[in-house]
């Protein structure tokens, strides 16, 4: 597996990721939405970014999405990790360790004080690796 920045020509395999990630989450964007977000991922001077993973064929096996912001408690920025996909089968192979540490490695690359992510509490699945590696600090998020 390598990880990596997004291209380009990623789009099609990552049109498939997106769609399996909305339908994880019972939702639906608009087309324009996702357009949108596609080309602030690749544009260089948006503070979002598109990290892949690829396996052995060049296929695309997962993604994370990450913006990079201000903050009040740090000089440096933090990094938020916002969305974060692997394909059904390529679970339980590290993918998503993987994509996470790439991460992680960017926001050190980039002087990040902090990366921080939110994933909904049924989610136990995920939550058993983000236990290994990160901490959760209670925090609780509320929304209008």
């Amino acid at each position: 597996m390598i990880i990596r920045e997004a291209r380009t020509t990623d789009r099609a395999d990552w049109d498939e990721l997106w769609a399996g990630y909305l339908a994880f989450y019972e939702s639906t964007l608009a087309p324009d939405v996702t357009e949108t977000t596609w080309r602030r991922l690749l544009d260089p001077t948006e503070p979002m970014h598109a990290l892949v993973a690829e396996d052995d064929s060049g296929a695309l096996i997962g993604f994370t999405h990450v913006v990079f912001h201000r903050g009040t408690w740090s000089v440096g920025d933090f990094c938020y990790l916002e969305d974060l996909f692997v394909a059904p089968t390529a679970r339980k192979q590290g993918v998503a360790r993987a994509l996470i540490e790439a991460v992680y490695a960017l926001a050190d690359q980039r002087g990040a004080g902090r990366v921080y992510w939110l994933t909904h509490e049924s989610n136990a699945a995920a939550r058993k690796l983000y236990d290994q590696i990160a901490r959760n600090l209670g925090f609780i998020q509320y929304r209008r």
